[in-house]
C-alpha cells in the first residue's frame, strides 16, 4: 500500500498539469499586439450601470471593481477571465474601432473543450461588433462537446466589446 502512495501522487499532479494549458503568458499577448511596445495599462472602474451591462452580458454579477486594459489610439486589448464549465478560461481580445479584430485563449484550464483556443473557431469573431441589445453582430459556430467553452469565449467578447465602448468616451 505504501507503494501506491506515490503513484497516486504523482498521477494527481499529471492531471492538474495536464488541465492547465498556457499556451501564451499574458504579457507576451500584449507586447506582441503593440510590437513590443506596449502602453501603460489603464484601468477602468466599474460603475453600478457598467456592473449591471456586465451581469446581464454574462450572466451573473463580475468579479472585479475594475479592468486592467491597454490602449493605443483606438485600439484596446483587453485579459479576460470567464468559467467555461468550472475554470477560467483567460483570452486575450484586441478590439480596433468597435469591432474584435483577434480573441486567443491564452490559458486553458478546463478538461475538456479545449478547441476553442484553434483559428478555425476564434477567427469567426473578427469583425465581430456590439449590438444595441448587447449581443454580438454575427452567430458563432458552436463545437461539439465544447459547448461551456464557446459560450465563455461569446461572452468575454461581448463583454471586451462592451468595455470598449466605455473606454472611448
Amino acid at each position: 500500500m505504501k507503494s501506491l502512495a506515490p503513484l497516486i501522487l504523482l498521477l494527481a499532479a499529471a492531471t492538474n498539469t495536464l488541465a492547465r494549458d498556457v499556451y501564451q503568458s499574458p504579457s507576451d499577448f500584449i507586447s506582441e499586439v503593440f510590437a513590443n511596445n506596449p502602453p501603460k495599462a489603464s484601468l477602468m472602474w466599474l460603475n453600478r450601470a457598467m456592473k449591471q451591462e456586465l451581469t446581464e452580458i454574462l450572466g451573473h454579477r463580475p468579479n472585479a471593481l475594475r479592468v486592467r486594459y491597454w490602449k493605443k489610439k483606438l485600439k484596446t486589448v483587453w485579459i479576460l477571465d470567464e468559467i467555461g464549465k468550472e475554470h477560467p478560461i483567460t483570452t486575450g481580445i484586441i478590439v480596433d474601432q468597435g469591432k474584435i479584430q483577434a480573441i486567443k485563449v491564452l490559458i486553458y484550464r478546463e478538461s475538456r473543450g479545449y478547441e476553442v483556443r484553434h483559428p478555425f473557431f476564434t477567427e469567426q469573431f473578427n469583425g465581430a461588433r456590439l449590438q444595441e441589445d448587447a449581443q454580438l453582430d454575427r452567430s458563432i459556430d458552436g463545437i461539439s462537446g465544447a459547448t461551456l467553452s464557446v459560450r465563455a469565449l461569446k461572452k468575454m467578447a461581448r463583454m471586451a466589446l462592451y468595455l470598449d465602448k466605455h473606454s472611448n468616451p
